[in-house]
């Protein structure tokens, strides 16, 4: 099935760019960041350089995206509206059931995982629909 996948490196990158522009503008004060802080029991000045984990973040938002991309071609969805329901499909089935299984376990409350899993879910939504929609 996966034999002739079809990436596209340009709708990956521009993916990955969309999932972390939607994280700054998640985690910022316009959003969730205030209710972030009050879920992980932290001040902003508590928080240490972002350096390291921007970087982090910024390679596992480019695995996501790659793992959209594989999924996307190797199952031959086209379309923004197809590709951002599969993305919502693995997003919600996969991402969000495996936090939710932590956060029960961790004791992480509700609003820590309605904004983290939410996040997620979101993000591959919008790459879903990003790499769907691009031009073959």
């Amino acid at each position: 099935m996966f034999e002739q996948l079809s990436l596209s490196w340009f709708a990956i990158g521009a993916a990955t760019i969309a999932g972390m522009l939607l994280g700054a503008a998640w985690y910022s004060p316009l959003l969730f960041g205030n209710q972030w802080l009050a879920a992980i029991g932290k001040t902003e000045e508590e928080l240490t350089s972002p350096g390291p984990a921007m970087a982090g973040s910024l390679v596992c938002t480019l695995l996501s995206a790659c793992a959209v991309a594989v999924i996307v071609s190797g199952f031959g969805i086209q379309g923004v509206v197809s590709g951002a329901l599969a993305g919502g499909f693995f997003g919600i089935t996969l991402v969000a059931t495996a936090m939710l299984s932590d956060s029960l376990f961790c004791g992480w409350g509700w609003p820590l995982y309605f904004i983290q899993a939410g996040y997620r879910v979101l993000y591959l939504i919008i790459m879903g629909a990003i790499i769907g929609g691009w031009p073959a």
